[in-house]
This record gives C-alpha cells, structure tokens and sequence, in this order.
C-alpha cells in the first residue's frame, strides 16, 4: 500500500478505533496485514508514529510528521493531475477559474448553472486567493480567467468585463450606541459616516479586494481606524460585527447568508464605494471557445443581489 490517500485513511480508522483488530474489520483488510503494515512504515520512518499505549491511540512526533508529509504527496498530486488535465485529456473543456472565495460562493452558483448547461463536459478548476495572487497567477497563465470585483486596481496587461454590484452597508451591532431598535436599513443620511467609521471596526485582512476599498474610504474621510479585529473570511468578519464585536463594512450577498440578529444597515452611496463585479483574462492570448462562452453568460446573468 503505497496510495498516500490510501494511506491516510488507514491512519484514520486506527486513530478512531484505537484498536488494531476493529480498524482493520472497518478496513476490509486483515489485522495481521494491518499490523505488518504499520510496522513496516515505522522501519521505513526509523520510529514509532503511532502511541499504543495510550486511549485512544495518538500519533507520536515522528507520526504527526509523516502524516503531513502524507497530506502534501496527497496535495501535490492532484495539483499535478489539474495541471495535466488539459494535454491528458485533450476532449474536455477545462476552465481554471481565480476567485476570492467569499465571492466565489455567491456569484459561481449564478454562472456556471447556466454555463454547464451549454458546456456539460466542461472541467471547472477553482483556483481561491486573495486578489494579487490571483492576477498573479493569471498573468502567468497558470489560471484562464478571474473573477472578482473593483476592476479600478487590476494589474495592466489583464481585459476585463464588468456586470452587476452590489451596494455597501455599515454594518450596525445591537449593542452599539447608535443602533435604532424596530428598524433594519436606515436612511443614508441618519447618521454621520465619519463619526461612525471612527468607531472600533472588523476588518478583513488588507490583501483583500473589499479592505482596499475601505482604506480608500477611510482616506476619505481623513478617519485613523481603530481596528479591533481581523479576518481572512468576509463571513467571519460580518458574523463578528453583527454579534457586536465591532462595526464594518458589508454587502448584502454576504450578510444575507447570516443567521438574523437585529442590527442595522447604514447605506453607503455608491459614489463612496461600491462592489461591481468583474471577469477578466490575459491580454493577447487566445481563448478557447468554452472561456469566451463563459465571459458571455457572465455578461448576460443578473447579478444584482439584495439584502431584502
């Protein structure tokens, strides 16, 4: 047994049956086998990896690093597999799409239903970063194409297409001393913005497309922030603000997948700051008909979410 996906599971089941006899039953394999094996791996290793001495069973440092080195053969592998895919199987359609995830899960829904109805044999290829990274990858057309939103700052040599945004709120906690009880989406001029902005904030983290725009609207309104957290995830980031951590800044794509709590929305005006979505690719090359398929059913999706 050489498979580290294989592998893996084998060290699974023993971890969680901590019993060799039990483990290789769930296995379909032999206790006897089970036991050579293990033994055969720590011979190869030079020490034990497994704890047997102990309920449950854990792995020892040696075990904890060759069940990494596992998970980064197991990675590399299909990493490989993706990066062949379009010469091994030259009959499949494959797309590899760059996206930010918190992006990613509202607008790839949208697109590729529609998308994968023309194309059923196409090959969708995630590729989830935060923006730099992605532009990178896409200049070195390691990835087809980009979606993500604010095309003002895209690094030159990229085209992009633009369709539908969305618009921004302060996101407002109950336990703030400027949250109105019985309303939801206040009037954009109720409160003063700077004054709010001034307020302990929930930030994502500065590589991420929508903190720019926030620093830009910061600047703004000549506001030093006073950041009391933050996060690689919008999601987390607005779960935090509206269980009263701190103010941010949000869209209505995200805040609607949180559970409801009462706060309030104070609308940004989109002369402020706003989200317009975007798909863009490498400039000069040339795109399979699927890819130029793809920038059209973008186009011609609505994507307008709102918080209602």
């Amino acid at each position: 047994m050489n498979d580290p996906d294989e592998l893996l599971h084998t060290l699974d089941m023993l971890l969680k049956e901590s019993n060799f006899t039990k483990a290789a039953r769930e296995l379909y394999i032999s206790q006897p086998y089970l036991t050579q094996l293990i033994k055969r791996i720590e011979k190869r290793v030079g020490a034990k990896i497994i704890n047997r001495d102990v309920q449950p069973f854990t792995l020892t440092e040696a075990g904890l690093i060759y069940y990494k080195y596992l998970e980064t053969i197991s990675y590399d592998g299909l990493q490989l597999e993706r990066q062949l895919a379009q010469f091994s199987h030259p009959e499949k359609e494959i797309i590899r799409i760059g996206i930010l995830e918190s992006l990613g899960s509202y607008l790839l829904p949208a697109i590729l239903s529609s998308f994968l109805q023309k194309h059923p044999n196409a090959e969708i290829q995630l590729f989830e970063a935060f923006p730099r990274k992605t532009e990178k990858r896409l200049l070195n057309e390691e990835i087809d194409c980009y979606i993500g939103q604010t095309p003002d700052a895209i690094s030159r040599g990229l085209d992009f297409y633009t369709n539908g945004g969305e618009q921004y709120y302060i996101v407002i906690p109950s336990n703030s001393k400027y949250f109105q009880p019985n309303k939801f989406i206040l009037e954009p001029d109720e409160l003063d913005i700077k004054e709010l902005l001034s307020q302990p904030l929930v930030l994502s983290q500065p590589e991420s497309a929508i903190r720019h725009q926030i620093n830009g609207l910061l600047q703004t309104f000549h506001v030093k922030p006073h950041i009391v957290m933050e996060s690689n995830s919008v999601i987390t980031v607005a779960n935090l603000a509206v269980n009263g951590i701190g103010l941010t800044i949000s869209s209505a794509s995200i805040l609607k997948r949180l559970r409801h709590q009462p706060i309030n929305l104070l609308p940004l005006d989109r002369s402020l700051i706003m989200i317009k979505f975007f798909i863009a690719v490498k400039q000069g090359r040339k795109h399979s008909q699927a890819l130029q398929d793809l920038i059209k059913t973008f186009q011609q999706i609505k994507l307008e979410p709102s918080i209602h």
